[in-house]
């Protein structure tokens, strides 16, 4: 690969984009949220360990499934197993949402200190809704989308006299 086309595929952080599942939006910010939550557990850990140990681990273990299932699901060629693992991404992404309202549950935690996370929470899960959505629906739902957008097409056929005397037909949006 020259250095040229490993200019073109650098990731935000500097590193070489190696696998698809590098280049989703939702991927790269499941990472910000690891790298949000993670001084989060730290600050939870040393100020109450007997009551929150479970659910820092909850939180630490969830955040990881959603990053882990997104990265597996796009590497899934199949339609239903992508949807399959994206949608467990989304559910582990909401059960880090629910490890963060049981902190402020627990009073070790203030709802203005979670309010980023679940900012980023909210956007992960509407992005893996959007991937599920894209990779469970069934194959005739997809035809006839492509049917009613060859329908919105005009086909208008000219004639062009070439060498050959073939015919050829030019398509334009109405």
């Amino acid at each position: 690969m020259s250095q040229n086309q490993t200019d073109k595929n650098s990731s935000a952080c500097g590193q070489a984009v190696l696998f698809d599942h590098e280049k989703l939006d939702v991927y790269r910010m499941e990472l910000q949220f690891i790298a949000w939550v993670a001084p989060l557990l730290d600050e939870v850990s040393s100020a109450a360990v007997g009551r929150t140990r479970e659910v820092c681990d909850q939180l630490d273990r969830a955040s990881l499934s959603t990053l882990l299932n997104t990265a597996e699901g796009n590497g899934k060629r199949q339609r239903q197993m992508r949807a399959k693992f994206f949608d467990d991404a989304r559910g582990s992404a909401t059960e880090c949402a629910a490890c963060l309202d049981a902190m402020v549950a627990k009073g070790v935690m203030a709802d203005a200190r979670i309010i980023e996370g679940k900012k980023m929470l909210l956007r992960i899960v509407s992005m893996l809704c959007g991937l599920v959505d894209r990779f469970d629906s069934p194959a005739e739902l997809r035809d006839e989308a492509a049917e009613f957008q060859a329908d919105r097409l005009q086909v208008e056929e000219v004639n062009y006299r070439s060498k050959s005397s073939r015919t050829r037909t030019r398509t334009r949006r109405i």
